[in-house]
């Protein structure tokens, strides 16, 4: 039996409501802003998990690949076809950090915060 259940994935960003934007264009869903001084968003995702973005004073974007550091965690995201999906994720302002190798059913990139994501053909 499970101790406990999945609320929400969080990302911190020093945007939340133009990050929430990014990936409702990328996922679909809403944006909702918590009432108050904007450091909270939700972005509810139709028949799936739903984000939220959280400003964080000072944030800094996690690198990837650091050797020195960590990646924290990236959101592998399912896609039909990955050079239509790359294309889309590049208009909205995404940035590739790992995409050469064509041959591979994913592909690295960094949202407009500089969180990793991967979109994946599996």
């Amino acid at each position: 039996m499970a101790l406990a259940k999945l609320g929400v994935v969080v990302l911190d960003c020093s945007d939340p409501r133009a990050l929430a934007g990014f990936y409702a264009r990328v996922l679909g869903g809403s944006v909702e802003e918590d009432p108050g001084d904007g450091s909270w968003v939700d972005l509810k995702v139709p028949g799936g998990q739903a984000l939220a973005f959280q400003q964080a004073s000072g944030f800094v974007p996690p690198r990837w690949p650091a050797p020195d550091g960590s990646q924290q965690f990236h959101l592998d995201l399912v896609v039909e076809d990955l050079d239509a999906a790359e294309k889309e994720v590049l208009t909205l302002g995404a940035k590739p950090l790992d995409t050469e190798d064509r041959s591979r059913t994913w592909r690295v990139y960094a949202d407009p915060a500089g969180h990793p994501f991967c979109l994946c053909a599996c």
